[in-house]
């Protein structure tokens, strides 16, 4: 016992520097492309409001709507199970977490639209339009009213709006700095992504501006919308998304899937034009290869079917949503597009029922491995990882509780962290 046992080798310490030595460049390029995830919280959605449309009440008045919807079309908790089927066990649960997050914090991420949401306008207009969304984000997170995250969508790189939308996010980012400077929730869009150069130019931009007003470097950092054929398949034939990615050197934070542009380049008729179609899957599948390792997160795009009008129609397009956004999840699509108010109760039935309800089995997995306690499924390091990325993502959209997982697997946050293996990146 204590004693170290001799084994013969046969490759010299020589040999195994070289080939260390021969690896450094990958060894670089490897850390450089994959650093893993981020760190910081994502949201479950994202909301998008014509610019001419936002106003300081927005996020609330969203809330108020919602509740509105639940209030007269799924009053209280058995209701809302039987429109969705929920387990009798989670409707309870589900349906009272999901009013407390329409009254505490009814939307994580809001995108003020000066895109296909908002359209063509007068200069004067949208320079107009652009410095009273910067007053308005700024004095929301002043006043402690914002979403956790607020930006804007802006025009995109092709010719015929390329000034239009460069003139938006410099009105809009200057207006920022003028009321007290970038807010850490910042998130900025760029849509219809076609050739890498349009990221270049992006990235350029987001450069121009740190260094005229002092900011750190990668301070500004943005997501790329795909919704155009070019940004998976390049007139080529290689594949895009990899090289929008790459073209960001560093700042591109997120992917985010246009259903309906995408869909009618594809040629798909505007009846089956959804989350669900096959070309949306392909779509989806090559963004979420491209990102994998990267720490540039997914999401899905929204479904245009509205719950409005009677109520049996509600209940309709509500049991579509709750589908839909249960579908993406499976699929490790973590994030996606609203619409409207009335999308927000089934966006977060579909979480948070789909975080409690794998609950206690993702924690005794968890358990079994760090104690290496065994069971009947012998998990990996990377499984490990997943777990403890699913019960992270289920605290941070308040679908469990810090005190249930501590419970159920004996971690903190920081112990689920350091099995996630998520990196801490400011700003992010």
């Amino acid at each position: 016992m204590g004693q170290r046992t001799t084994v013969a080798t046969t490759f010299s310490s020589a040999v195994r520097e070289s080939v260390g030595s021969s690896l450094a460049a990958v060894d670089a390029e490897l850390a450089r492309r994959y650093p893993g995830d981020a760190g910081a919280r994502q949201p479950v959605h994202t909301v998008y409001v014509p610019a001419d449309a936002f106003t300081a009440g927005t996020v609330r008045e969203w809330g108020d709507r919602a509740l509105a919807a639940l209030d007269e079309h799924a009053p209280d908790a058995e209701a809302f199970a039987a429109v969705l089927g929920l387990p009798g066990g989670l409707a309870g649960p589900v349906y009272e977490r999901v009013r407390a997050k329409l009254e505490r914090e009814p939307v994580e991420d809001l995108r003020i639209d000066f895109e296909d949401g908002y359209g063509p306008r007068p200069d004067a207009e949208e320079d107009a339009a652009a410095a009273r969304a910067a007053r308005l984000v700024s004095k929301a997170y002043a006043d402690g009213t914002a979403a956790p995250y607020m930006g804007v969508r802006v025009k995109c790189m092709e010719a015929a709006v390329r000034d239009r939308g460069i003139r938006t996010l410099d009105v809009f980012l200057t207006g920022l700095m003028e009321a007290g400077g970038l807010p850490d929730g910042l998130m900025l869009t760029l849509p219809k992504v076609t050739y890498p150069e349009q990221v270049v130019a992006m990235a350029r931009l987001a450069g121009e501006f740190e260094t005229a007003h002092g900011l750190a470097e990668g301070r500004i950092r943005f997501e790329i919308q795909i919704e155009t054929t070019q940004a998976i398949l390049g007139a080529d034939g290689r594949a895009t998304v990899a090289r929008l990615i790459d073209a960001g050197a560093g700042r591109v934070t997120a992917l985010h899937y246009g259903t309906f542009d995408y869909s009618a380049a594809c040629g798909v008729g505007a009846a089956h034009q959804a989350p669900d179609h096959p070309v949306a899957d392909h779509a989806k599948a090559v963004m979420q290869v491209a990102a994998a390792g990267t720490g540039v997160r997914l999401s899905d795009g929204s479904t245009n079917v509205l719950p409005v009008g009677t109520t049996v129609r509600v209940h309709e397009a509500w049991r579509l949503h709750h589908g839909l956004v249960r579908r993406s999840l499976a699929r490790a699509y973590y994030q996606g597009w609203d619409i409207h108010p009335g999308h927000l109760p089934t966006r977060y039935a579909a979480v948070y029922a789909y975080y409690r309800e794998g609950l206690e089995r993702a924690a005794a997995r968890l358990v079994a491995y760090t104690e290496r306690a065994g069971g009947d499924v012998l998990d990996e390091p990377a499984t490990a990882r997943a777990l403890s990325g699913h019960l992270l993502r289920g605290l941070d959209c308040g679908a469990v509780d810090t005190a249930e997982v501590t419970g159920l697997t004996g971690l903190d946050r920081g112990g689920l962290e350091r099995l996630a293996g998520r990196l801490a990146v400011p700003g992010v």
